[in-house]
């Protein structure tokens, strides 16, 4: 989990400071000392650490803070202040163009997960912003690079130009025309990488800078690098005056350091954050709530976003009305389902929770074979059972064993679970409203995976 290792150190060095109930001066220098130590840890570079501490401790043993009533939660909430100043105040958005498409230079070393980070910014940018993206495949060296992105981009079903091995600058302008002449408001230029940065890359993207004139150039670096990612930015930041950062692998970085030493290291900000490997985990980086995922304050603003993309109102309503009315099927179960894989991983979600409750429920996460097993037997019934489960007989149910690979202790199971959770969501319907995507039984738990399938057989 991103910036785990961080967070425990912060804590327990905050931990002390609650326990007293005043504070000294010595007693906030301790604690500064613990957090240097902390950044340090985190690979966040030394000159960084060093101006952070100062400006933290300055504003920490002011009379303000040592005379309150409440001095720890002073000293947590300066901390959150300077961290998120530290990453660049507020979110940086993509500069759009004002008339044609808005031009996206992509660039970065081998190995940072450009073109995959390609795709998944083009897929945000239809999603969330009702963009048109045309991706161009601009990498005529890496063997496969046009490959892969033509792989990516159908999966994201977004259009991909790419005339082969042929000149990376030509291939550029090219797109751009295609992108006008077929409506795309938006283009995306994979470049080439290498696994350093050399005077040959450099020039091929200079070249391409002058012919495209791009709205922007992002940097796509790789997290888990600490001040190799850091070191990287100011390179290609000297050499073609990047406009902003992408960090890859966010969600594997435990120690944080590329993160928080970016924006001070290039003055440019950190625009977007992979945070997984599926194709649409990637968010608007927000310094603020970054601040407070450190802190172990959660992001409870990111969680409703997540929450208001995937929630359908329209269907929820028809479930609630259902529900009331006791017709409750397992074709809409199956839907349910559907729209809680869309929320994306549980356990990163469960880490935006603040304090207490989102360390508790850090190891939680859906069991996808078991949810897999139930989407197999869902999907091995006619309609009839689906939406009649009480016709169901043994004949049936072997039936449906055996077309999704499982036993029927495996359905017979489904069938329970599917029942009492109809029971118990029709129960809280009569108080008021049906919780959105509540009631979905044991895979709605949070602190649990979902409740066992019988033998661990493999579907076919």
């Amino acid at each position: 989990m991103a910036f785990e290792g961080l967070t425990e150190k912060l804590n327990a060095a905050f931990k002390r400071l609650r326990g007293k109930g005043r504070l000294t001066e010595n007693d906030v220098r301790e604690a500064m000392r613990e957090v240097r130590l902390a950044l340090l840890e985190a690979d966040v570079s030394y000159k960084v650490v060093k101006e952070f501490v100062a400006s933290v401790t300055e504003r920490a043993v002011g009379s303000d803070v040592l005379d309150s009533l409440t001095p720890a939660q002073q000293v947590v909430k300066i901390v959150n202040e300077e961290l998120t100043k530290l990453m660049g105040g507020s979110g940086a958005k993509i500069a759009m163009a004002n008339s044609g498409p808005t031009v996206v230079m992509m660039v970065g070393l081998q190995g940072a997960g450009k073109t995959t980070t390609t795709a998944k910014l083009g897929g945000l940018m239809r999603r969330q912003y009702q963009k048109r993206p045309l991706l161009a495949a601009c990498d005529v060296y890496r063997p496969a690079a046009i490959e892969q992105l033509k792989v990516v981009g159908g999966q994201m079903d977004l259009p991909v130009f790419e005339e082969g091995q042929g000149d990376p600058v030509k291939i550029a302008e090219n797109a751009i025309r295609h992108a006008r002449d077929h409506g795309s408001d938006m283009v995306f230029l994979d470049t080439a990488g290498r696994l350093h940065v050399d005077e040959n890359l450099m020039d091929e993207l200079k070249r391409m800078k002058a012919a495209v004139h791009p709205n922007e150039i992002l940097l796509v670096v790789d997290a888990m690098t600490g001040q190799d990612a850091v070191n990287a930015a100011s390179a290609f930041d000297e050499a073609l005056g990047i406009d902003g950062v992408i960090l890859t692998k966010l969600d594997g970085d435990a120690r944080g350091g590329a993160a928080l030493s970016i924006r001070a290291a290039t003055g440019k900000p950190i625009k977007f954050a992979g945070t997984g490997e599926k194709l649409d985990m990637i968010e608007p980086f927000h310094p603020d709530r970054m601040a407070s995922r450190i802190l172990g304050m959660g992001d409870m603003l990111s969680f409703i976003e997540k929450a208001e993309q995937a929630y359908d109102e329209k269907q929820a309503a028809k479930i609630e009305e259902k529900l009331r009315k006791n017709r409750f099927t397992l074709q809409d179960y199956y839907d349910q389902l559907q729209q809680l894989k869309n929320m994306g991983d549980l356990s990163q979600l469960l880490g935006m929770m603040p304090g207490n409750l989102g360390k508790q429920m850090q190891g939680a996460s859906i069991d996808e074979k078991a949810m897999a097993r139930t989407e197999a037997i869902i999907l091995s019934m006619t309609p009839l059972e689906r939406e009649n489960p009480q016709v169901l007989n043994a004949s049936r149910k072997k039936r449906v064993a055996a077309g999704c690979g499982l036993e029927v202790v495996d359905v017979n199971r489904l069938l329970k679970q599917f029942d009492m959770m109809r029971e118990l969501t029709k129960q809280m319907t009569r108080g008021g409203r049906m919780p959105g995507l509540g009631g979905l039984g044991g895979m709605g738990k949070a602190p649990s995976r979902l409740h066992g399938f019988g033998r661990k057989k493999r579907f076919r």
